[in-house]
């Protein structure tokens, strides 16, 4: 991330060393004397004028104004996700998607003021195939802004729902792609921590990105735990619900959740309420349909192992012992790398702008950015020092962004987004009061409706 350096270019009178010689504007010969005295400079040059533009010319000043809002895509506790395309300087016509988040909500909670930090450092700092991209991040009084790249095929969510369950196949190939890129994450002392469908999005050749970066938790190596009781209920693994402290084999136990929920229709332990969802976790008996092929259930049964010492991917192979299961026999991981696997889906869209594999309830309305009129302390807004970025690839050009407690998942999105935060007002979770004349799902094996 780049530092902030004060240079002090002004020195207090007499401050200067006895004897240096000073360098005045009248020092300076214009071009007019020199050919007055017949003196003609050599060779090609170029007369300029010495002003603010013409100095230390850097990158393109980003803010809201180089962004024309398209659609929205998502809304959550601390602000909204956009269509917007880029209306000026480089990049001019690409579509992304803005994250906007606002500062006030952020700054009362110092768990999320470091958590939208780490994220922003995450998205800088970490380049892979199978995680989102971050091109500008930048911010004005009130608001944060991530620019990140769009990713058109909407979230695996989606998908998933549609269809009810997805056969090994298909399951396989996401489950591998996500493999790769917490395995990346994991290489570098990162644990993501809320991995589920929600979090998932494809891109508009079908391949996943994995995106939503506000529970991560940096600086978890070899050894290293942490205790924030944070992610999706449904999704968290048992050790971070006994809150004995957990490291990065928490994301396999999710995956491992994940996995289920794709090969089933719901997520391997569910409940009509928190308390007893949890208690499930803990301590209840892990069912598996008989319809699944015995390399499936062995994977399933080794991710969801209550020890995190005994779970497949919680050694310190990591994910090359997942990788190495006979459930990705046939899985050749350097193709899949680069992306030469072609996707069990590809996306219908008609245009670089097509939003048909969001949710209506979000795309339909007016694209707004508020205006901000928040006015932060300047104590407050030391928080977000360093929060301005450009990504390398856009520079290179020029030279030729919730909630951090645990979250419910079901019912999914009976009353909000997935990402709007859910808090606990206590120690003790709350049970879910489901809104009058809720229907159940008929979709999938026990998926909630939307």
């Amino acid at each position: 991330m780049a530092a902030v350096f004060d240079l002090d270019l002004e020195t207090e009178e007499g401050s200067e060393g006895e004897g240096e010689p000073e360098f005045s504007p009248a020092d300076v010969c214009p071009l007019a004397e020199l050919r007055a005295a017949g003196l003609e400079p050599v060779g090609h040059y170029e007369e300029v004028e010495l002003t603010e533009t013409s100095v230390n010319l850097g990158p393109e000043r980003i803010g809201p104004h180089c962004f024309e809002l398209l659609r929205v895509l998502g809304k959550g506790g601390y602000g909204k996700v956009f269509q917007v395309r880029k209306v000026q300087g480089t990049n001019s016509g690409k579509i992304y998607a803005m994250k906007v988040l606002r500062k006030a909500k952020i700054v009362r909670n110092a768990k999320d003021t470091a958590h939208t930090r780490a994220e922003r450092n995450i998205l800088e700092s970490v380049k892979h195939p199978f995680i989102v991209e971050l091109a500008y991040a930048f911010q004005t009084g009130g608001k944060l802004y991530l620019i990140l790249e769009c990713l058109s095929g909407g979230e695996l969510f989606t998908h998933l729902e549609r269809e009810g369950i997805f056969l090994e196949d298909t399951a396989c190939f996401y489950l591998a792609e996500i493999t790769l890129a917490l395995g990346h994450l994991h290489s570098q002392g990162i644990i993501y921590r809320d991995l589920k469908p929600e979090n998932i999005m494809l891109n508009s050749q079908g391949h996943i990105k994995l995106t939503d970066f506000g529970l991560c938790k940096e600086s978890i190596h070899e050894g290293a735990v942490t205790h924030t009781f944070c992610g999706t209920i449904e999704y968290m693994a048992p050790e971070i619900l006994v809150r004995s402290g957990h490291n990065r084999a928490v994301d396999w136990w999710s995956l491992g959740a994940l996995m289920y929920d794709m090969l089933t229709g719901s997520p391997p332990f569910t409940a009509e309420n928190r308390k007893k969802t949890m208690d499930k976790i803990i301590k209840g008996k892990l069912a598996l349909p008989p319809y699944l092929t015995p390399d499936a259930r062995d994977l399933v049964k080794k991710f969801l192992k209550r020890n995190p010492s005994q779970r497949i991917g919680g050694g310190p192979g990591d994910a090359a012992d997942v990788q190495r299961h006979p459930f990705f026999r046939h899985m050749n991981w350097d193709d899949l790398l680069a992306r030469r696997v072609d996707p069990p889906f590809r996306p219908s869209l008609q245009s670089e702008e097509d939003v048909s594999q969001f949710d209506t309830r979000f795309t339909r309305q007016t694209p707004v950015d508020s205006p901000d009129d928040t006015a932060l302390s300047e104590s407050a807004n030391q928080a977000f020092l360093g929060f301005t970025y450009v990504a390398p690839s856009v520079l290179d050009s020029i030279k030729e962004g919730f909630s951090f407690q645990p979250k419910l998942r079901s019912p999914r999105r009976l009353n909000s987004s997935p990402r709007t935060p859910i808090r606990y007002r206590g120690t003790a979770p709350l049970p879910i009061r489901p809104p009058s004349g809720a229907k159940k799902s008929k979709r999938g094996r026990g998926r909630p409706g939307r």
